[in-house]
């Protein structure tokens, strides 16, 4: 039998809550949130009990209680955060909600369960169904309409202000060392932090500001789960912020997330799924696309088609790319795509011929893809590694060797589940031949003191 709830008794008594009462303030709630329930006083007996109600019930309860007591509770301060996370459901967060109340929600679960460790979360592989299904709905669901919050928390622009530098910080962090350096610190900001927000009083236009931010949040928490090899946990947070982007209007923003959608499909091996999440990403905005988003939006495409064996089609991709980054001006892109330049593009270009096969354009277009600037590391290792493979692959073993231990020099401080699988098919394109050569042995020794490496182990 589940323990006695002490936080919520004392909460009742704090307020002046009979059974009843609170019962009925439960359904309040509900009915602001657009729910419609079923709550009497033997409900709450149970729950005095230890009982935990599913779904919504929890953040309903809390809720009726905080306006009744003047301040913001949380399913924790109730006595309910535990048992939550434990009655976490396999498909959290893979849901493109119908309204915006529902994906707060919804994060706000996600966020709670990730700091948890929750198994359905960690052990799951990505949903392909739940790609398509998110994309569809983003492309064809009618505008959300005024999006006003009515808690008890004012919001205004600072606040968004905050968020946005906030996941600035965590953006550079992430490129310097990588996602496993400090996702967990900017999921715990997100929950700690950003969830009042979400349930705060704002006006319709700082709530579009607000959600299209946390939407951008959301965004770089999908890419640090992904890069940190959590691919279930970083493609809900990328269906969520695509879902804060149909709240916020922002049609631009949605492109960019399916694009890093498409990023992730590519690298677990979803190829055909890749490419339908870059077009989509290409048709969403329609005509306020700009030139570096179109650009980057073909480049995830190429990858895609690279990897299914469409050299037509990869190629038709990058010149697309390469002409529409040549049209764009300084004031032509949201700042969240200023990343995605010429560098950026020959590293696409690398990754592509290198999958085709054609290593001496891989070679080629692959020389300008280093930034060297001690910002963007793990960039800077991927576009040295892919050139590593690209001479292991014209049978240039020891200027292949050379270059790779120049990536894992860049790479000694990054914590990055994908360098370590650059790392790994790197070693399978070694052949037997260049085993038993000593230049192998060579490199072998000066590659073991490196934490990449040493991660993979030494294939003989």
């Amino acid at each position: 039998m589940a323990d006695r709830n002490a936080r919520l008794a004392a909460l009742m008594d704090e307020g002046g809550f009979s059974h009843k009462s609170l019962a009925r303030a439960v359904v309040v709630a509900a009915t602001r949130s657009g729910a419609d329930i079923v709550c009497d006083h033997t409900y709450v007996s149970r729950w005095l009990k230890g009982s935990i109600p599913r779904g919504d019930m929890p953040r309903f309860i809390a809720d009726a209680i905080g306006r009744k007591l003047g301040r913001q509770l949380t399913i924790d301060d109730i006595g309910m955060g535990d048992a939550a996370v434990s009655a976490v459901q396999p498909d959290l967060g893979l849901d493109f909600a119908d309204r915006p109340e529902t994906a707060n929600a919804t994060v706000a679960d996600l966020w709670r369960a990730d700091l948890a460790e929750a198994e359905p979360l960690v052990r799951a592989l990505p949903d392909s169904a739940a790609w398509h299904e998110a994309s569809v709905r983003w492309l064809v669901s009618p505008p959300d309409g005024e999006l006003i919050g009515s808690g008890n928390r004012s919001v205004g622009a600072v606040d968004v202000d905050m968020i946005r530098s906030t996941a600035d910080a965590f953006s550079m962090l992430d490129g310097k060392f990588g996602g496993g350096h400090a996702r967990r610190a900017l999921i715990q900001y997100l929950h700690t932090d950003v969830r009042p927000m979400l349930d705060g009083s704002y006006s319709d236009t700082v709530g579009r500001q607000l959600h299209s931010a946390v939407a951008e949040a959301l965004l770089l928490a999908g890419w640090m789960s992904y890069d940190s090899g959590l691919h279930s946990i970083g493609q809900r947070y990328f269906i969520q912020a695509l879902r804060m982007t149909q709240a916020a209007g922002d049609r631009l923003l949605g492109g960019s997330i399916l694009s890093a959608m498409s990023h992730q499909a590519t690298f677990v091996g979803r190829y055909r799924e890749a490419t339908t999440l870059a077009r989509a990403a290409l048709t969403g905005p329609a005509a306020s696309l700009t030139p570096t988003l179109a650009a980057q939006f073909r480049a995830m495409e190429a990858r895609a088609l690279a990897r299914l064996g469409d050299a037509r089609g990869c190629d038709l991709a990058l010149s697309e790319a390469e002409r529409h980054l040549s049209l764009r001006t300084a004031d032509s892109d949201p700042a969240y795509i200023s990343y995605f330049d010429e560098i950026e593009l020959a590293a696409e270009f690398g990754h592509c011929f290198r999958d085709l096969g054609r290593s001496i354009q891989a070679a080629e277009r692959g020389t300008g893809s280093i930034f060297g600037d001690g910002l963007n590391n793990r960039s800077d290792f991927f576009a040295t590694m892919v050139q590593a493979e690209v001479h292991i692959n014209q049978g240039e073993a020891t200027q292949g060797f050379d270059i790779a231990l120049s990536a894992l020099r860049l790479g000694e401080g990054l914590k990055s589940a994908r360098c370590v699988q650059y790392v790994r098919e790197f070693q399978g394109r070694i052949t037997d031949g260049m085993k038993r050569a000593s230049d192998f042995q060579v490199f072998t020794e000066q590659a073991r003191d490196f934490r990449l490496w040493q991660q993979v182990g030494v294939k003989s």
